[in-house]
């Protein structure tokens, strides 16, 4: 016996090539990821300051009642809603010139729309996540006691915001990976 060792089979070394390659990936669209909930708190919380002290209104004011029902818009989803716009064009920019650079891509606009369709979609579980936790009556609501909006770290709408953003982040991955970064064909 030489001791030398048995050469892994062309399967293996590929299988394990493909494993590293998509962790990589990951780790690069949690990357990506992270700087976008960064972006998207900064937008949701100037939004906000801008409100208060512009408009001086808070984020929980009704902005409009939905239709005649006792069902409200309120500006926390105004403001979630423009920050989301903001934090996925960020995210997509990002994602198609680093995380997913090797791949043969679409036009800008035309890898966008399922990008922002992707993102329209966890974007929708966020805001119904974020309703949740902002509504006192429902039984995930933020305590009032301790987000009470006396300071930034205690603002109920900024911990709603980021708290929803993150629920909905492991799906995005998914869905993208296949759909919007898939192949081109």
């Amino acid at each position: 016996m030489t001791g030398a060792p048995a050469a892994a089979p062309a399967a293996e070394v590929s299988r394990a090539h493909r494993l590293a390659a998509g962790a990589r990936e990951f780790l690069r669209f949690g990357i990506v990821g992270g700087s976008g909930v960064v972006v998207n708190l900064a937008v949701f919380y100037l939004a906000n300051k801008g409100l208060e002290i512009g408009l001086g209104l808070h984020a929980s004011d009704a902005v409009m009642q939905l239709g005649p029902t006792r069902f409200n818009v309120r500006w926390y989803h105004v403001l979630s809603t423009l920050a989301f716009l903001l934090a996925n064009t960020w995210n997509y920019q990002l994602n198609r010139s680093w995380t997913f650079r090797g791949t043969v891509q679409r036009s800008w606009l035309r890898g966008f729309f399922p990008f922002l369709a992707t993102g329209a979609v966890a974007f929708l579980v966020s805001l119904t996540c974020m309703t949740l936790l902002m509504n006192p009556t429902s039984p995930v609501a933020l305590p009032a006691h301790i987000f009470d909006d006396s300071s930034g770290l205690r603002t109920k709408s900024l911990w709603a915001q980021a708290i929803s953003t993150l629920i909905a982040m492991p799906v995005n991955y998914v869905i993208n990976k296949l759909w919007t970064f898939g192949s081109a064909a």
